[in-house]
């Protein structure tokens, strides 16, 4: 690989074959490789060693790919990564569902090392290229962090900033889609609550599947985003605003686990709570 933190990627594949060739492929090509031979071992991993990527199989015993899928999206610790699914399903119902939940890519079986190296440097490209954007918008580069932080999202960095540099950003920091304004007014009220997609989509009468679709649409994130968006602007305006430390601020804003805040504000900002809080009265006070 070329210069720069080498990527962490988590397969999830119950082939042992298959699964034996995408980490010695992988390894070769320079990344750090993790392997999980079923759903579980795989969630486990995900949340211990948040990985930059995840690769995942749909067709495992006990916990397919979807319910792997689901369960990341829902977790504040793993809900951004990226997640590409390797199948050998290929009706376009079964690579649909994999995508109305969360999936970012997929590749259909067989397929070779390159088809996945290709799908890999693609998702990396979209985290480079958010993270020129920050830079090039806040004039920060973002700390370096632990394996498994991510590049900021241009979707969670500082709200005046977007809407006056993209007209796609709203002035609140929701969509403004008609037909989406109860997803929104429930997620503003509650998500300081440990909602996940699930409550979202009872509350308003779809299901979740079809939710996930039309928020997607609509405005280019899932539910899970929209909900973590919102937490981590409501921390930052804690962090600034008051004195109150990290734990009482991810209680407030949604967090039963101080280090599921931590773990998330570290993905989107490249940097810890303590560390951002000092930086931006700094430069609040310069």
């Amino acid at each position: 690989m070329r210069g720069g933190k080498v990527k962490k990627i988590l397969v999830i594949e119950e082939q042992a074959q298959t699964r034996s060739l995408f980490i010695k492929g992988l390894s070769a090509r320079g990344f750090y490789t993790i392997s999980a031979e079923n759903g579980q071992v795989g969630i486990q991993r995900a949340q211990e060693q948040l990985p930059d990527i995840i690769i995942c199989g749909i067709m495992m015993p006990d916990l397919d790919g979807y319910s792997v899928l689901t369960t990341l999206r829902q977790n504040p610790a793993t809900a951004v990564i990226p997640f590409i699914v390797v199948t050998a399903k290929v009706a376009r119902t079964h690579l649909r569902k994999a995508m109305e939940l969360g999936a970012d890519d997929y590749i259909t079986k067989p397929c070779t090392l390159e088809e996945l190296l290709k799908a890999i440097a693609a998702q990396l490209e979209k985290q480079t290229v958010l993270r020129q954007w920050y830079v090039a918008q806040s004039g920060q580069e973002p700390e370096p962090s632990s394996a498994g932080s991510r590049v900021p999202d241009m979707a969670v960095c500082d709200t005046a900033t977007l809407v006056a540099t993209s007209p796609s950003i709203p002035p609140s920091i929701f969509s403004t889609a008609p037909q989406l304004s109860k997803v929104f007014h429930f997620i503003e009220a509650n998500y300081h609550q440990p909602i996940t997609l699930g409550d979202v989509a009872q509350a308003v009468g779809y299901s979740p599947a079809y939710l996930t679709s039309l928020v997607r649409r609509q405005t280019g994130h899932t539910v899970q985003r929209w909900i973590i968006e919102h937490r981590m602007s409501a921390a930052r305006s804690l962090l600034l605003e008051t004195d109150q430390v990290v734990a009482q601020i991810a209680a407030k804003v949604g967090y039963h686990h101080t280090v599921h805040f931590f773990r998330q504000f570290r993905q989107f900002h490249g940097t810890t709570p303590q560390a951002w809080r000092s930086a931006h009265r700094k430069t609040n006070c310069s």
